[in-house]
């Protein structure tokens, strides 16, 4: 396999399943080293292991990314170790509980504005001088196309998620002129246990594996 991303420092949010696992595994595939960031120690460690395998590097971080102090402590170690940062994969995130806004909890409200809004921004915020000192790159958000749909009981995810997109086309025209290029990334409905976690039960031979997603996003930023 061609080794399309040697010599890159890729970080990766929400590794250690789903999306992010797939992802990691993938740039790992074709000659990235990682940064893999993830509350879930076993889980980090059991995906070092299948890197090691691919015969690529990486380190792991468990981290609870709503630390908002901690994100920038990894931007100083980042910047400390590797210097740089060439490709940042957004995906972790949450979706709270399915029920009309009247009745949603301040606290799940908080959580998934938070996680899925609020942390991306500490994100660029911390990230952004590492980035510009890539000679190329690549930052990718993961959004929902269903949210522009509005469809009732999905209040704060949907809301979380159309932020994170007006948040994402605001800072592409601010980097506009920069080395930097964002992306917003929509998956098909995936098979993982984020959505297990609010669809359980589920029997949808549809499902795409995440293996297949990541691949796609990968191809996103091949493209650049």
């Amino acid at each position: 396999m061609s080794k399309i991303f040697q010599n890159k420092i890729a970080l990766v949010t929400g590794a250690s399943r789903g999306l992010g696992r797939a992802v990691a595994k993938n740039l790992a595939k074709n000659g990235a080293e990682l940064i893999l960031v993830s509350r879930t120690i076993s889980a980090l460690e059991s995906l070092d292991d299948e890197i090691k395998k691919l015969e690529s590097n990486s380190t792991i971080v468990p981290l609870d990314l709503e630390d908002n102090e901690a994100i920038d402590l990894l931007g100083g170690e980042i910047h400390r170790k590797w210097g740089k940062l060439d490709i940042l994969v957004s995906c972790a995130g949450i979706v709270g509980d399915i029920t009309p806004i009247s009745h949603l909890d301040p606290k799940i409200w908080n959580k998934v504005i938070n996680l899925n809004l609020n942390v991306n921004y500490r994100i660029i915020r911390s990230f952004e001088p590492l980035l510009k000192i890539s000679e190329s790159a690549d930052v990718v958000f993961i959004s929902d196309s269903k949210n522009k749909k509005l469809d009732p009981y999905w209040g704060a995810y949907n809301i979380s998620k159309l932020g994170l997109e007006a948040l994402v086309k605001t800072w592409e025209k601010e980097i506009n002129l920069t080395n930097i290029k964002a992306h917003i990334f929509n998956p098909l409905d995936m098979d993982t246990h984020l959505r297990s976690s609010f669809m359980p039960g589920e029997r949808n031979k549809n499902l795409k594996n995440p293996d297949e997603m990541a691949n796609l996003l990968t191809n996103l930023i091949r493209k650049n």
